[in-house]
């Protein structure tokens, strides 16, 4: 695991400004709010040669909470590579107010070589030559498919979904693409991947604090090496990116549920598709809402555009019992509202080109091997799931966020399982909300 800074230089034609470190911008930018000097001013009193005393003096004058001023810091810009692919999802998952991009399943290598050791991750020792076993024969099974299903988008190409008069480089491309997406249901999720993302010395400190609060080896170890890195531009507020009593006990609580789930509900056999859906349109009686639906949304050009108060103060919430970690990792990144799962194989997806019985072997080998981990009560049960395990997954957001979920993950160029998952969960929002019908493009994922 690697983690590298990087720090923001001003372009040239922005030489002639103060430059100032994020925590000096966040500390005089705090002294501004409390102040009718003026913010040059407050620069005129900083000593950028000597950055850290003019911190400590602005902090010193009144007792700022360190909360609203990593807040203040500006975007801290971290890249990890190495990561495990469970690793990422949980940065994703604690960090919502973030913006970040983490490397593609069709990018990375596939093979044995590419994870991380036994011991990196908490894999019990005794248990560690059935893992890299496992890893090794899941990878050989993503390989032999994805070889498999590009030939016969050659063979067949009916079967790929190719916008007409597409040039050749294009059909290629969507014909590789058609075999790595329903080939990477066999990748683990061990799998090390790269992962970028900006966000404030506040979140920065949040995001680390929860890793260093989690019974993972690899968080822990990521914690500290973001932490070294960001003391370098953010060192006092970095103090409030420790393990915490709370974070610790609630990390507990759902390793405790995962792990009873878990051991209920494991299967390897596909589990059907079920959503679950609840609007909630209530208003307070001396603020009745009173826009039209069509007057929300009716307006917009494009998805992008800006919906009225009739969906922005609805409330949406949807589940499904059925998401494959493969459209969890891209699904749990849409950042608003919150996002929760146990992370657990209540069954196991494969798409209709792939037999379930030709690998049955391998997936009765690969939940035996689950099974032992959450027996012990075990954090590293995560790291022999593949990306084709099932799991409940639920998102709590505004209505206006849905949609635009919807009408993206439904929309040209979406992977087609993006598009099963939300045209259901769209079809249960309309059910309750028929008004937004008209108004509301459902897509068709065309093509692939």
């Amino acid at each position: 695991m690697k983690v590298t800074g990087l720090a923001l230089v001003p372009p040239p034609t922005a030489a002639d400004l103060p430059k100032v470190t994020p925590e000096l911008l966040a500390s005089v930018l705090a002294r501004y709010s409390r102040s009718n000097e003026g913010l040059a001013a407050i620069m005129d009193k900083v000593d950028l040669a000597n950055p850290d005393a003019s911190i400590d003096r602005i902090l010193k004058f009144v007792d700022y909470g360190h909360a609203s001023i990593g807040g203040l810091t500006g975007g801290l810009a971290i890249a990890l590579d190495d990561i495990s692919m469970w690793l990422a999802y949980k940065i994703f998952e604690i960090a919502q107010m973030a913006d970040g991009q983490e490397s593609s399943t069709r990018y990375i290598t596939m093979d044995a070589a590419n994870l991380p050791t036994p011991a990196e991750i908490g894999i019990p020792d005794d248990l560690a030559p059935r893992w890299r076993a496992l890893m090794a024969k899941s990878f050989a099974a993503y390989n032999a498919e994805y070889a498999r299903l590009d030939a016969l988008g050659i063979a067949e190409p009916h079967r790929v979904r190719v916008p007409a008069a597409a040039k050749p480089v294009v059909v290629t491309r969507i014909r590789k693409n058609y075999a790595l997406d329903r080939a990477r249901y066999f990748i683990p999720l061990a799998t090390r991947t790269n992962l970028g993302l900006v966000q404030t010395s506040r979140m920065w400190a949040q995001t680390v604090k929860q890793l260093d609060s989690l019974p993972h080896p690899e968080a822990r170890a990521a914690a500290k090496l973001i932490r070294d890195e960001l003391v370098k531009q953010s060192p006092r507020l970095m103090r409030h990116s420790f393990a915490e009593k709370s974070c610790q006990e609630q990390a507990a609580q759902e390793l405790a549920t995962s792990v009873k789930l878990g051991l209920a509900r494991l299967s390897t056999t596909p589990l059907a598709d079920d959503v679950w859906v609840h609007v909630d349109r209530a208003t307070p009686p001396f603020l009745v809402e009173e826009q039209p639906m069509g007057e929300a949304l009716r307006h917009r050009a494009n998805r992008y555009g800006y919906q009225g108060t009739a969906t922005r103060r609805m409330r949406v919430s949807f589940a499904w019992n059925n998401m494959a970690i493969a459209e969890l990792r891209d699904l749990n990144r849409h950042r608003t509202g919150h996002r929760y799962t146990p992370l657990i194989q209540a069954g196991f997806y494969l798409p209709s080109e792939i037999s379930h019985a030709s690998h049955q072997a391998l997936l009765d080998e690969q939940a035996a091997l689950t099974r032992d981990l959450l027996q012990r009560g075990s954090a590293a049960y995560v790291y022999s799931l593949l990306l084709g395990a099932q799991t409940p997954f639920e998102h709590s957001t505004h209505g206006d966020k849905f949609i635009y979920e919807a009408e993206l993950r439904t929309g040209m160029g979406a992977h087609y399982r993006y598009a099963e998952h939300l045209s259901a969960a769209l079809h249960g929002f309309f059910k309750q909300v028929p008004e937004a019908c008209e108004w509301v493009a459902e897509g068709t994922a065309e093509p692939e």
